[in-house]
């Protein structure tokens, strides 16, 4: 049975291979739809995003595709675009290059003295160098301030759909930083999902931390899951795949998980339309 993916990544930004490349895996999985979502350009030095000298490269390659590949799957064109506060965010991109949707997520915290942001999910020692640096030492507020971001995001520019809300916690999966039991970190978590749970923002479980083994759980944390299930707030599954091969990874046993928390629908994109199918550990039912 089918599967969707709305969270991916091309040789546009960080990933391998061209979009092409990912939308013709998606074909031979039998997909119903693919979203080709690049990390959007950012006014500063690093790795990972679209270049400034490829943004007019990349609508009009992800719309050929559209249109090439129209009767045997439906593409669509996003940008994975990071939250700034005073630089970028989600709805005047998404207005800017025509996007069906947006994923909107939060890689930077706050900014060191020289004007830079300060990245979550860079190495070890950046984070805990941030943490030392610009929070007195103190994991609380630097991930009490990721939270906050967050909700910033969802309060004043509100994406289509929030990425890898927890990923904060990548660098905690060998401990010895924060502790999900600690009642801060649920209150900072519980205020977010409130947020989220006042707007249209669908949250994505994100397969990413399991397969690069960066966390043993996926975005966000079961606990989580289960608080969002409570409330009612939109869920969908994405692999934020970097290679074809990533496309669909680990979709079955994080549905199982799903299905054993109560989920039965999965909000995807099809017809041009957001939507709620049901679904197993196999995929989308007809």
């Amino acid at each position: 049975m089918p599967w969707t993916n709305y969270h991916s990544h091309s040789h546009f930004c960080d990933g391998v291979a061209p979009p092409e490349d990912h939308i013709l895996a998606a074909i031979e999985k039998g997909f119903l739809a693919f979203g080709c979502s690049s990390h959007a350009y950012v006014p500063f030095e690093q790795s990972w995003s679209i270049k400034e000298e490829r943004l007019p490269e990349y609508a009009p390659e992800i719309l050929r595709l559209k249109e090439k590949y129209a009767d045997q799957i439906e593409v669509y064109l996003s940008l994975e675009v990071d939250y700034i506060p005073g630089m970028i965010g989600p709805n005047e991109t998404k207005k800017e290059f025509g996007l069906d949707y947006t994923v909107g997520s939060v890689h930077f915290a706050d900014r060191w003295e020289n004007g830079m942001p300060w990245g979550i999910d860079g190495t070890r020692e950046e984070f805990t160098s941030g943490i030392e640096k610009l929070f007195d030492q103190s994991p609380q507020k630097a991930v009490s301030r990721y939270y906050e971001v967050i909700r910033q995001m969802l309060e004043e520019d509100c994406p289509d759909i929030l990425g890898h809300m927890d990923k904060v916690k990548m660098h905690n999966s060998k401990g010895g930083i924060f502790e999900e039991t600690e009642k801060w970190y649920r209150e900072a978590v519980m205020a977010t999902l409130e947020t989220a749970g006042s707007t249209d923002v669908i949250i994505e479980l994100n397969t990413r931390g399991i397969y690069k083994k960066k966390s043993f759980e996926p975005y966000p944390s079961r606990w989580i899951l289960e608080e969002i299930y409570k409330m009612g707030i939109p869920l969908m599954i994405n692999s934020d795949s970097h290679h074809p091969r990533e496309i669909d990874e680990n979709f079955s046993d994080c549905a199982k998980i799903l299905r054993e928390i109560g989920f039965r629908e999965l909000r995807i994109l099809l017809d041009g339309e957001w939507q709620d199918r049901a679904f197993n550990e196999r995929g989308f039912l007809k």
